[in-house]
């Protein structure tokens, strides 16, 4: 099998490439032409259909690509229940529009999530807080659990393409990791020959998970791309490419392997305490060089995508888009790589075929392995173990695979139930299409994408639902009800925002005035608010209702203007008043049968 492929890895790297851009152009036709008639769902012995005034079983939280956000979903139903603002804007709740999420955003309103990973106590989540990045502009948002809405955005220097993203499982979330895909300038302002790529690293980062700081950086002279930790507290993981230093896609395939690289969190530790770092803009920097000590590389078929890590801890599988392959390192014998008792290649233990365009992996808890194809358009069933024990002695007719599923169409990413965690269930898997074509009404030239939800609780997969999805939900986590839902609050306590208004009221300060808000159905505190023309105005809103669900909003007419407050929520807002007259300020939210009465005047008098 190795040989084999060795003989094929040069070829299979431009070919399937190009097959690629065949697979979907070819498939493209069917939306301009002929179109297979609708296919039924088949029947599954799991629930799948959620009747009104029943629940989910459980929560699934999926980027929200291009929008920038993280989305809510149920399952097995896949309605869309939130849709958490991170880094966009989004009037619903005001966020990108208060002080608050201002002093988070900072001037930039636009953002690209792909992968939203939970909080864990011992392999397992805890329901605490939800980390997703932001590829286009290099940030990592934490979101609280228990509200759902984000606290945190840090800012990640020395990266471009902040990609994979993944926090420590065991014991607990002390540390998150994030990889930075594409290779920059280290000091990255202009100077030196910016041009010259042999001067670019990648970056690693460590991130302190309460704190939200940055720990240290590893320097590393490849592209990495998607992310892993063990289930020890003891590795990372990252799939890496461009192990050429190239700038240009030819000059990134150039070479017939790449990397699975592994980070010990043990050594890494160790050169901190010593002091085996430089300091740059602030942080430390490590060197994570083949040679450094602080890193495994293992060489691995062209430009692997994904790494996950199986629920019993024992296994990386990474796969390789340009390999019809995957490849199962045994993280028990990373120890003894790391020693230089055996080669970094002596870790991987199993290479099954499996179809073509592997990217990412998920488990059932029951040593099967579901692996998206993106070129065939499949999701992929095959045994871990059978992979381990016909590896280096295949003999016709072997195969590590249990079941195909075709999906349409050009699946990515695929998660199935609780997988990511040491309980995983082997309940439902979703399959994260990029096209949909055929399958949903047309809308224009953007299509939705597909997510589909499948049955895998026996040995074959039964394809139960499809899902549009608005473009471009990357990745996701699929978790249990029981572990979220008695911790996410109907209400903050009010005292958790330092401006809480109990009693409402105007204050001046030269050009500066601060009006302090209550906002109870079917009134807000005052009735009328008069400032001067350039005045520099502050509302703080605080509502004072204890209902559950009982949201009121707050738009300032022809002022740009307009947030949601939840129960006991306060939110501020801060402009100049810059238009002389008079203004209606109402609430948006539909909250009382006065709801339309309720309203405030904002007077702006006239520069004299």
């Amino acid at each position: 099998m190795s040989n084999n492929r060795e003989k094929v890895m040069r070829p299979v790297g431009v070919a399937l490439l190009i097959g690629v851009v065949a697979g979907v152009v070819g498939s493209l036709v069917l939306a301009n032409g002929w179109a297979p008639p609708p296919v039924q769902a088949a029947k599954t012995t799991l629930r799948t259909e959620v009747r009104p005034g029943e629940l989910d079983d459980y929560y699934g939280f999926f980027s929200g690509g291009h929008s920038g956000e993280v989305r809510v979903l149920g399952l097995p139903s896949m309605r869309v229940f939130k849709r958490i603002p991170v880094f966009n804007i989004d009037s619903g709740s005001g966020w990108g529009i208060t002080n608050e999420s201002r002093a988070m955003l900072g001037d930039t309103y636009v953002g690209d999530t792909h992968h939203v990973h939970g909080s864990y106590t011992d392999g397992t989540y805890n329901g605490k807080y939800l980390w997703v990045n932001d590829k286009a502009n290099n940030r990592v948002a934490r979101i609280r659990v228990d509200l759902l809405e984000v606290d945190t955005i840090l800012p990640i220097p020395h990266t471009q393409g902040s990609h994979g993203i993944f926090p420590q499982r065991a014991p607990h979330t002390e540390w998150v990791i994030l990889n930075s895909e594409f290779r920059a300038p280290l000091k990255n302002d202009g100077r030196g020959d910016p041009v010259d790529a042999s001067t670019y690293t990648g970056v690693h980062t460590i991130i302190d998970a309460e704190k939200m700081e940055i720990i240290a950086q590893v320097m590393v002279p490849t592209n990495l791309d998607l992310a892993a930790t063990d289930y020890s507290g003891r590795y990372s993981f990252a799939t890496s490419y461009n192990s050429e230093g190239g700038a240009t896609i030819s000059e990134m395939l150039a070479k017939d392997r790449d990397y699975l690289v592994v980070f010990d969190w043990d050594r890494i530790k160790e050169a901190l305490a010593s002091g085996k770092f430089n300091v740059v803009d602030g942080i430390k920097m490590l060197d994570g060089g083949l040679d450094s000590g602080l890193t495994l590389y293992i060489p691995v078929p062209k430009n692997p995508h994904g790494v996950n890590v199986s629920p019993d801890g024992k296994y990386a599988i990474a796969s390789g888009k340009v390999s019809p392959t995957a490849s199962v390192i045994s993280i028990e014998k990373l120890a003894d790589a790391f020693d230089g008792k055996i080669e970094p290649k002596d870790t991987i233990v199993a290479e099954p075929e499996i179809g073509l365009g592997p990217l990412h992996t998920t488990y059932d808890g029951r040593g099967n392995a579901y692996t998206s194809l993106f070129i065939d358009s499949q999701v992929v069933k095959w045994n871990i173990q059978k992979a381990i024990d016909i590896y280096g002695n295949t003999k016709p007719g072997d195969t590590a695979v249990v079941d195909r599923l075709d999906v349409h169409y050009q699946i990515g990413h695929t998660m199935a139930s609780m997988a990511e965690t040491k309980e995983a269930d082997g309940n439902f898997l979703v399959a994260l299409n990029k096209i949909s074509k055929d399958r949903f009404l047309n809308v224009g030239p953007i299509k939705p994408e597909n997510d589909q939800l499948v049955d895998i609780s026996n040995e074959k997969m039964v394809l139960v639902k499809d899902e549009p999805a608005y473009i471009e939900p990357h990745d996701c986590i699929i978790v249990r009800r029981d572990i979220i839902e008695p911790i996410v609050k109907h209400r903050p306590r009010m005292d958790e925002h330092p401006l809480a208004v109990t009693e409402s009221g105007i204050e001046r300060d030269g050009k500066k005035v601060t009006v302090r808000v209550t906002a109870s159905a079917p009134v807000y505190g005052l009735q009328r608010v008069e400032v001067n023309e350039g005045d520099e105005v502050t509302f703080i809103v605080t509502n004072n209702d204890e209902i559950p669900d009982l949201a009121h909003g707050f738009a300032i007419s022809n002022y740009n203007i307009n947030f949601a407050v939840g129960p006991f929520q306060t939110k501020s807002v801060t402009f100049t008043a810059d238009k002389p007259g008079m203004h209606w300020i109402y609430c948006t939210n539909f909250c009382h049968a006065l709801h339309l009465e309720m309203r405030m005047r904002l007077i702006v008098k006239a520069k004299a």
